[in-house]
């Protein structure tokens, strides 16, 4: 049964997902600090920008969520699912998502993060052209 509304639930899956997402790029970042790579900054310059913008969304997020008296809380993850209980006012809706699911989640935020931390470079290139 649901508890949340539609819009509880998708700020909630956001906030959730995007956290995940900045996880992801922090270990990324210190994974390419001791990588081999040759030239490390254009790499390193794009990870800060997405980790700027998504840290900047989450604050925004985690806002409308006191607002709302939203939280979200990890219970369990095996090898197959991970359970979050969502609570709003009261109310709580647990929710089981499939790992391969939250990584395409995940995955699909960081493709958007890329794309903003691309678009300042993109204005710029195209008064070159």
């Amino acid at each position: 049964m649901r508890y949340l509304s539609e819009e509880e639930l998708a700020l909630a899956s956001r906030f959730l997902f995007l956290s995940m997402a900045i996880l992801v790029i922090q270990k990324d970042t210190e994974a390419l600090h001791k990588s081999t790579f040759k030239i490390k900054e254009p790499f390193a310059d794009l990870l800060g920008k997405m980790e700027h913008e998504a840290v900047s969304e989450r604050r925004q997020l985690r806002g409308r969520m006191a607002k709302k008296q939203l939280q979200v809380v990890s219970l369990n993850k095996n090898d197959s699912f991970s359970s979050f209980l969502f609570i709003c006012k009261g109310r709580e809706e647990k929710r089981n998502y499939f790992n391969p699911a939250i990584r395409k989640k995940v995955e699909n935020i960081l493709r958007e993060l890329i794309q903003k931390a691309q678009q300042p470079h993109q204005h710029y290139s195209s008064t070159n052209t």
